[in-house]
């Protein structure tokens, strides 16, 4: 069983930053792919950024650049630190983790940017 507890979301204005945080408990591990996906309304869920490693991360073109995925592996924990947000950016952020073929989603998390 796994829990994830995102935390970080908020309101900003256009061309800020916030920083969101995963918190993962249970059996997972270092070697297990962490996703942040986000939702606006009306709008499908959609990828935003993946990481295995330091080394090994992807990030969907809408936020390259802009976006950086992170892990800490001592705490358990993903971040995303989101620079020169854009409106368009507003959306509820999940964190997801695939742990011997089962997905699990924290609750997630609002970010509102206005512009």
């Amino acid at each position: 069983q796994v829990q994830l507890v995102e935390s970080g979301g908020g309101v900003v204005q256009a061309g800020g930053s916030l920083r969101l945080s995963c918190a993962a408990s249970g059996s997972i591990f270092s070697s297990n792919v962490m996703r942040w996906y986000r939702q606006a309304p009306g709008e499908q869920r959609e990828l935003v950024a993946g990481i295995v490693s330091e080394g090994i991360r992807n990030y969907a073109d809408s936020v390259k650049g802009r976006f950086t995925i992170s892990r800490d592996n001592a705490k358990n924990t993903v971040y995303l630190q989101m620079n020169t947000l854009k409106p368009e950016d507003t959306a509820v952020y999940y964190c997801n983790a695939i742990v011997w073929g089962v997905i699990y989603w924290g609750q997630g998390t609002q970010v509102t940017v206005s512009s």
